[in-house]
């Protein structure tokens, strides 16, 4: 009897935590798991997988914050290039001009947070599109980027003494970035499901126009949702940096391709209203083994692009139909 209740009690859990699509995906990251461990053996290595897991972290702070902007009913495609900035600023305000790397840490974050305020404020309150705002100030972020280091990557390489540890420290054998990211997702989910301010967030990609006549400040909440993603596609800057000792101009180039194919997978609609965080690690996690297989594969880079795109285009298709037929 005991036995039973506390079975029922475990699928109650379950099924609050997790819904069919979140389920789904746990099962396909199972099967294409085994399959990929037949097709290459270094697959189920731990090098392997930490150094996978590594490379999720960093997409998957980016798919958070992605969640957040497509359930308020938006989309961020600026988040790759902001990424790629955040590093630049910081490890050139160190290497360049001497600046302390924590405070340029900061500095660097407190200039992607002003990029997420001007894309929130040419977003909700001049009323342009966010697909248009986002995709210039992807190119304003990346050229930026560019010039600060004249196309060449800075090295940083054995100076980072303690800030390493971000990006490449332990704790009980468990990478301290991995640590943060599982904190993070614990934290957000938490936060997508309970809080009042994100309440607001799924109102306002609900119907924005009910939430105005119900007396929800719309432009406030959207402005927050956009600095909120650029804060995070800064700070995952800044732990590429510390992992890899390198600002490079291309980091993170087409992650926000992966973070909305991921979101798109893990049930957030582009139409705004939908989406939760665990949807968006599994959809990560799905999205970052295959990528991790064709490089075992050794398959072209040039194909694993063509991958992302049918991905991408994949995850928008189910969601255009499975809307189509709701309505």
């Amino acid at each position: 009897m005991s036995n039973s209740m506390s079975n029922a009690a475990n699928k109650s859990i379950l099924k609050k935590m997790m819904g069919f699509r979140e389920i789904t995906l746990i099962f396909i990251i199972i099967v294409i798991s085994a399959i990929i461990s037949i097709l290459s053996p270094n697959f189920l290595t731990a090098e392997n997988l930490i150094t996978t897991a590594l490379g999720l972290a960093a997409d998957g702070i980016l798919a958070i914050g992605m969640t957040v902007v497509l359930v308020s009913g938006g989309v961020d495609l600026s988040v790759g290039s902001v990424l790629g900035l955040s590093a630049v600023i910081a490890g050139g305000l160190y290497l360049n001009y001497g600046v302390n790397i924590w405070i340029g840490s900061l500095i660097a974050l407190v200039i992607c947070a002003l990029i997420g305020l001007f894309n929130g404020y040419f977003i909700a309150r001049i009323g342009i599109p966010p697909l248009i705002v986002t995709l210039a100030m992807m190119g304003i972020a990346r050229g930026a980027a560019y010039v600060l280091t004249q196309g060449s990557p800075l090295s940083l390489y054995g100076n980072l003494k303690g800030f390493d540890f971000l990006g490449q420290g332990k704790i009980a054998g468990i990478p301290f970035f991995i640590i943060f990211f599982i904190l993070l997702i614990i934290l957000f989910d938490f936060l997508m499901r309970k809080s009042a301010p994100m309440r607001l967030v799924y109102y306002v990609g609900s119907n924005e126009n009910a939430a105005k006549l119900s007396g929800i400040n719309v432009p406030k909440v959207k402005i927050s949702v956009y600095v909120l993603m650029s804060v995070l596609a800064g700070i995952a800057g800044i732990f590429t940096l510390s992992r890899f000792s390198v600002a490079a101009p291309t980091a993170g180039n087409g992650s926000e391709l992966n973070a909305i194919s991921a979101c798109v997978i893990g049930g957030a609609s582009l139409a705004g209203g939908e989406g939760t965080v665990l949807g968006a690690i599994l959809g990560t996690i799905l999205v970052g083994i295959i990528n991790n297989a064709l490089v075992l594969l050794n398959v072209s880079v040039y194909w694993q692009n063509l991958v992302s795109g049918v991905i991408l285009i994949a995850a928008v298709t189910i969601d255009y139909l499975t809307h189509q037929k709701k309505s």
